[in-house]
């Protein structure tokens, strides 16, 4: 699979993986950061974004995608960092072709297993009646109703798009999400180990990697280092990015 990407800057390679109903757009800023130094890659994944659908969609195809990516453009050696599902996208790949990476970085994931915790955003997407919406303020009040939340509203709406036809369109591929939405929740294959050096980045504020969860990471990534952003929930590089640069840039130089 062909996947849609941004590129940034020049020196040596740096991909990023974005989340779960996220896309490349999400991560422009933080790879213009970094592009002064690095060759930075912002990759739409599978069922996102501009890349293309597919109805298989699960973590093994990812990091499959992800390999395809690093050999079709020659960036044997490169650092990969994700973001949430692009995180566990990153162990899964990590475990399975070391040799391909130098560095890893992962932002808010664990590589356990977590509760079903999207229902109601799915839900909510799906009640969007795109084809009769006018506007897109009109899609935001649907949304509304399911996802109190304006922030998570807005970070939604980023994915909502003219449709040519007539009225508007999800990039994201919705059917598909929704019909497999466990595979994404699901933990790191048992028994997989890298000794990739590994960078963990979580929030302070967000559950996603709780201090039990540390001793997993050690285990399955020998040569890892777990930092803790103050202040930050999950969306660590939106509500901390000086901060993240600042963990990130210390880990790459080290």
């Amino acid at each position: 699979m062909e996947l849609f990407y941004r590129e940034y800057g020049e020196g040596s390679p740096l991909i990023i993986l974005h989340g779960l109903f996220g896309f490349s757009d999400n991560w422009v800023t933080f790879a213009r950061a970094l592009s002064d130094r690095y060759r930075v890659f912002v990759v739409d994944q599978r069922n996102h974004g501009n890349s293309p659908q597919s109805g298989e969609w699960n973590y093994g195809v990812m990091a499959e995608d992800l390999k395809e990516f690093i050999e079709r453009h020659g960036l044997q050696g490169a650092v990969v960092l994700g973001h949430s599902m692009g995180g566990k996208t990153v162990m899964e790949f990590a475990a399975h072709y070391p040799e391909l990476i130098s560095k890893m970085i992962v932002v808010d994931m664990a590589p356990k297993a977590y509760e079903p915790r999207h229902d109601e955003i799915v839900a909510a997407l799906r009640s969007v009646d795109l084809a009769s919406i006018q506007k897109r303020s009109d899609a935001e009040a649907a949304l509304a109703v399911g996802i109190p939340d304006p922030g998570v509203r807005q970070f939604l709406m980023k994915n909502l798009a003219r449709n040519p036809q007539k009225g508007f369109r999800w990039k994201m591929n919705l059917p598909v999400i929704a019909e497999k939405i466990e595979n994404v929740v699901e933990a790191v294959a048992q028994g997989a180990h890298s000794m990739v050096p590994a960078l963990f980045v979580r929030g302070a504020n967000s559950n996603y990697v709780t201090d039990a969860d540390i001793p997993a990471i050690e285990d399955i990534f020998a040569d890892s280092e777990v930092v803790t952003v103050e202040g930050a929930g999950h969306w660590v590089h939106a509500e901390k990015p000086a901060e993240l640069l600042e963990a990130v840039e210390e880990f790459l130089e080290a």
